[in-house]
């Protein structure tokens, strides 16, 4: 029995200007919350979470992936047949990971206006001192 189709993920899923690269609030690395994202829906390849994740080299995604796997927030799953390939998924302890994200995107597009207003106040961080 093979599993159904997952539609293919959006390439603009993560808009550059997103509340998603606003928010203080992260979850794991830089890319963790968006690889999250990415497999919310079900089982991804690594091609796939490339599409919409386009500035993440495959070095830092393979690095996120490993530490996401090494934390149980996603599994590994090398198949054989038909085709050899890899996917990753969300673990029961990561999709727990979705209502606390939805909370925080919340937050960060209630606050939108006030976090723009703070970052363009604040003056670039110097820390050649």
């Amino acid at each position: 029995m093979s599993e159904a189709p997952t539609p293919p993920l959006p390439a603009d899923m993560f808009d550059p200007i997103c509340p998603s690269n606003l928010s203080p609030i992260r979850f794991g690395d830089k890319w963790a919350g968006m690889i999250i994202r990415c497999l919310e829906g079900g089982p991804r390849r690594f091609s796939e979470l490339r599409v919409p994740m386009r500035g993440v080299t495959a070095k830092v995604l393979t690095q996120s992936l490993r530490t996401l796997e090494r934390d149980g927030l996603i599994s590994r799953t090398a198949h054989d047949a038909p085709v050899r390939r890899v996917t990753y998924a969300l673990t029961p302890l990561g999709r727990s990971l979705l209502v606390p994200m939805d909370a925080a995107c919340a937050w960060a597009e209630a606050n939108w206006d006030e976090l723009l207003d703070a970052r363009e106040a604040s003056p670039a961080l110097d820390h050649t001192a």
